[in-house]
């Protein structure tokens, strides 16, 4: 007799819901806004700190973007002009003149440069030259560290928002099957809006990495153009360096006279 009751029982239990109970059911577990909002809303405490969390990547990816792109986009264009400067000069008394006015890295690489040549006095020779581009490659490599600041915090947000999300989503569709559990029931109107929950995150997670790549990529190629007119400052103080080295012993012959 047990045995047959067992067998009743569980014939029971696996007999549709009527639709008066599935529509109870589903009114008391679908969520009634079904808009991404909404959703957050109804969603689990974590699957929404997860959200927050890739919300404020986000803000912080454009963020850096605005600050970093006027930083790269006003400091190359000082530096272009104060590269023609340097082109036109003849002598680096003469490069520093021009571009004292200017608050351009130029103007610190002619100090630096014209400091090395009194650091050896009258007498500077070709060790001058050698101090002179030691000095100058400090000064790039500082400059090269100083524009890029925060853009590693581009990277990390891309690479590591994707997962944040995923996490978000496991955590969303373990709870959605524990609530399926608790219902009894597979009815897809009910299965659906706690996956789409879930989903969610991963959504929001996407939405903070992509941008962060595409952002990451075109400061990196921003800065190696800036690397480049870096560059060509230093070859052109060096060269200006290096003529008034060449001019100095005849000045000291004409003194001597």
């Amino acid at each position: 007799m047990k045995r047959v009751a067992s067998i009743f029982l569980a014939a029971v239990a696996a007999l549709p819901l009527t639709a008066e109970a599935q529509e109870a059911v589903t009114g008391s577990l679908l969520p009634q806004n079904l808009s991404p909002f909404g959703m957050f809303l109804s969603a689990d405490l974590v699957v929404k700190a997860v959200i927050v969390i890739l919300i404020l990547a986000s803000v912080a990816t454009w963020t850096i973007w605005i600050a970093k792109s006027l930083e790269l986009a006003m400091s190359r264009r000082r530096e272009r002009a104060a590269l023609a400067l340097l082109m036109s000069a003849h002598s680096l008394g003469e490069a520093g003149n021009r571009t004292a006015p200017d608050r351009s890295l130029a103007a610190d690489m002619v100090r630096a440069a014209a400091a090395e040549f009194e650091l050896g006095g009258e007498a500077s020779g070709p060790m001058a030259i050698d101090r002179v581009r030691l000095r100058l490659g400090r000064v790039a490599a500082a400059a090269q560290r100083q524009v890029g600041r925060r853009i590693g915090i581009l990277a990390t947000i891309g690479a590591t928002s994707p997962f944040i999300g995923l996490f978000g989503t496991v955590w969303g569709i373990m709870n959605s099957f524990i609530g399926i559990s608790r219902a009894h029931t597979t009815n897809l109107a009910v299965v659906a809006p706690g996956i789409a929950e879930a989903l969610l995150a991963t959504a929001a997670g996407l939405i903070a990495a992509i941008p962060a790549v595409v952002i990451y990529n075109l400061f990196a190629r921003s800065i190696g153009e800036y690397r480049a007119v870096l560059e060509d400052e230093v070859a052109a103080v060096q060269r200006l360096a290096s003529a008034d080295l060449e001019r100095r012993p005849l000045r000291l012959l004409r003194a001597a006279e």
